[in-house]
């Protein structure tokens, strides 16, 4: 398997804030949900892929080609490759969704006028509408008939369906199923919204502070991991038992207990068949392994 996209060792020092040694892929075929929290790094890292900031060290390579010191004009031919949406739309103001389509013709060669009615009476945008009177979700819904409309193979989304009610999320997350039915594309997703990245990626990237904190095949965390709910005694047992190694035990104290960040659910309820044991989702995986302490 190939990858669209691959990052490695990437650095971008500012002063209040550095990236540092950043690496993932993106495979053909797959969804890469990229979480995180605010100014963990996000978006400084699409940035460096999109060649919007020149990364201080490491390499993005796009598409088989290494590009971080790419010309300008073969980064923008690879571009051609790409579809994004940022978190915010990034249109001109005055332009009518019908005349954002005339724009983005002259923009991209495979552009696809037709795909891009088809996809904006899908998602019910007025043409006569100017981009200033859409809502915010609007906004998103044509940035996102922007992005899928010129036939990319690479999506980018940055929080593309933050500003979307649940109804118009899961109508979003149909679209980017269709567009993954082929199966050379990829996407690679930034999202705070973990639920809708549990429904639709095949693996996760979290990073934190700059730093990649773990990069795991979705169903690791989905089908595999549990969070054990134990009380103080239970706790004990459980480190003293050497079934976790050392350093590999996640855990978070509250008022009514501790909970620990199981790998295997199963071989755990094995072993301590009295401990309350729940499914991991994105959040809590990410919660304990980020905000929790090791032991």
């Amino acid at each position: 398997m190939s990858d669209l996209l691959r990052i490695q060792n990437l650095e971008k020092h500012y002063d209040d804030f550095d990236l540092e040694g950043v690496s993932l892929s993106v495979p053909t075929g797959s969804v890469v949900g990229f979480v995180g929290s605010n100014g963990a790094g996000k978006t400084t890292t699409i940035k460096a892929v999109l060649g919007l900031i020149r990364p201080d060290g490491g390499s993005v390579t796009l598409f088989g080609e290494e590009v971080s010191n790419a010309p300008e004009k073969r980064l923008a031919q690879l571009k051609q490759r790409i579809g994004v949406v940022f978190d915010t739309c990034s249109f001109p103001e005055e332009l009518t969704v019908d005349m954002v389509g005339k724009l983005m013709d002259q923009c991209y060669k495979n552009w696809n006028p037709g795909a891009f009615h088809t996809f904006a009476r899908a998602f019910k945008l007025p043409l006569d509408k100017t981009v200033k009177e859409l809502s915010r979700g609007m906004g998103m819904k044509l940035s996102l008939a922007c992005a899928l409309a010129h036939n990319p193979d690479l999506l980018v989304l940055d929080e593309a369906t933050a500003g979307l009610d649940p109804m118009a999320r899961e109508e979003a997350l149909d679209t980017l199923r269709l567009f993954m039915n082929d199966e050379h594309r990829g996407i690679l997703m930034s999202s705070h919204i973990t639920s809708d990245l549990e429904k639709i990626a095949d693996y996760i990237v979290c990073i934190d502070e700059g730093r990649i904190v773990f990069s795991v095949e979705k169903d690791v965390i989905t089908d595999l991991a549990g969070v054990a709910q134990c009380r103080a005694a239970e706790f004990d047992a459980v480190v003293d038992s050497g079934f976790f190694a050392p350093g590999a035990l996640h855990y978070e104290r509250s008022t009514y207990g501790t909970s620990v960040l199981v790998p295997d659910r199963q071989e755990f309820a094995a072993r301590f068949p009295s401990i309350a044991l729940d499914r991991a989702d994105i959040e809590s995986y990410m919660s304990l392994m980020l905000k929790g302490d090791v032991r």
